[in-house]
């Protein structure tokens, strides 16, 4: 058996804001890429000089190094412009770095020139940073901040539902106006901005709509309809998602599309019965799944779609909106003290309508904690 390759370093170079792995090493906000190299207990930025005293007084590393420093040793040799894997060789020929442990979308060309000057390059699957699964304290605070903006984003959205007249053509009126998914959602979305959060993707659709869990919503809300409304805000302070479902009817909701909310709402309790440390997240997703096929409620392709109950139960939340752990079918996982996972479920058939009631808990010891408090409410 081959001897495992030994590890000088991690390497990641890509922008902060766009990039949840460079965000948690770093706690540093910056649109454009830059360097970060872990080395032992030791951390180090290499940054360009338009970031580099912002850096050193904001980003969470133990060095700040000068990119212009490095590259001067270049230009000292004749060539004016360096690509930064020759400012990269020499920042290692100081840190004594001869092989690098890089993610999984790390910049080909920049590890063929890495490695074309003699560096290993390594490249490692998902999760780069296992410990993100994991959340500390403060990383809880800071979910739980965003879902406060998410619930009041939510709120603003249902008020304005619960204030909108049902008129004789079947639609949805607001001050005059007929009720659209956009309008909806520009309610729900500036009531976010306000709040110093970022939405993104906000999901306002009715009626069949909703068949496609992931379909933003357009055009007119008609009465007596499903409307789901799924929020997922980020911090602009500190990069982390709140995530929120609920779903209404303003009017009448048909007995079939009742029977699914109650359904939903049952699988959400059977989830928080059964996540704990340790629990299988595949054998709670498949509880619900059973659950709701004992209801009436089957799962599969119909009339050329797929209808039922056919995404997971949740996923992880933090920098990104979908990270580990994942949350369903296809997850043998085990969930962990510390995890903060979405609970989801929900049913989706054509002429019904759909159903999602989605919160955020915090995996423990013994249970879960349900880090949402707005309330579930079907007629409105």
């Amino acid at each position: 058996m081959p001897k495992p390759t030994r590890i000088d370093a991690q390497l990641i170079y890509s922008a902060s804001e766009t990039d949840a792995n460079m965000l948690w090493a770093t706690r540093f906000f910056a649109p454009d890429p830059f360097i970060f190299i872990k080395k032992g207990r030791k951390t180090y930025l290499v940054m360009n000089d338009l970031e580099i005293d912002r850096a050193k007084s904001q980003a969470s590393v133990n060095n700040v190094l000068s990119y212009s420093e490095y590259a001067r040793r270049w230009q000292q040799r004749g060539i004016q412009f360096p690509p930064a894997a020759e400012v990269l060789v020499e920042v290692f020929k100081d840190l004594q770095i001869q092989t690098v442990e890089v993610p999984s979308t790390f910049p080909l060309d920049l590890a063929d020139g890495l490695r074309n000057l003699g560096i290993k390059v390594n490249a490692k699957a998902d999760p780069f940073w296992p410990q993100r699964e994991i959340k500390t304290e403060q990383e809880v605070g800071f979910i739980s901040e965003s879902l406060r903006a998410a619930e009041r984003g939510m709120e603003a959205g249902i008020d304005a539902v619960r204030r909108s007249e049902i008129r004789k053509n079947g639609y949805l009126y607001l001050d005059g106006t007929r009720l659209t998914s956009e309008i909806l959602k520009r309610i729900i979305n500036t009531t976010i901005m306000a709040e110093g959060y970022v939405p993104s993707h906000t999901i306002v659709s009715s009626g069949d709509q909703c068949v496609d869990p992931h379909n933003q919503g357009t055009g007119p809300i008609r009465a007596n309809t499903s409307i789901i409304m799924d929020i997922f805000p980020r911090s602009q302070k500190t990069g982390y998602f709140g995530d929120i479902t609920r779903t209404v009817v303003r009017g009448r909701a048909s007995d079939r599309l009742r029977h699914a909310y109650h359904c939903v709402e049952k699988g959400q309790q059977i989830a928080f019965r059964r996540i704990r440390h340790g629990a299988n997240a595949y054998d709670i997703h498949n509880e619900i799944l059973n659950y709701f096929k004992t209801e009436g409620f089957e799962t599969g392709a119909m009339k050329g779609r797929m209808q039922g109950f056919f995404h997971g139960t949740g996923h992880g939340l933090g920098l990104d909106i979908h990270e580990a752990p994942s949350f369903g079918l296809r997850s043998k996982n085990a969930l962990r003290r510390g995890n903060v996972v979405t609970v989801e479920p929900g049913l989706y058939y054509e002429e019904m309508g759909g159903v999602r009631l989605e919160d955020v808990v915090i995996v423990t010891k013994a249970g879960c904690k349900n880090l949402v408090g707005i309330p579930k409410v079907l007629e409105v």
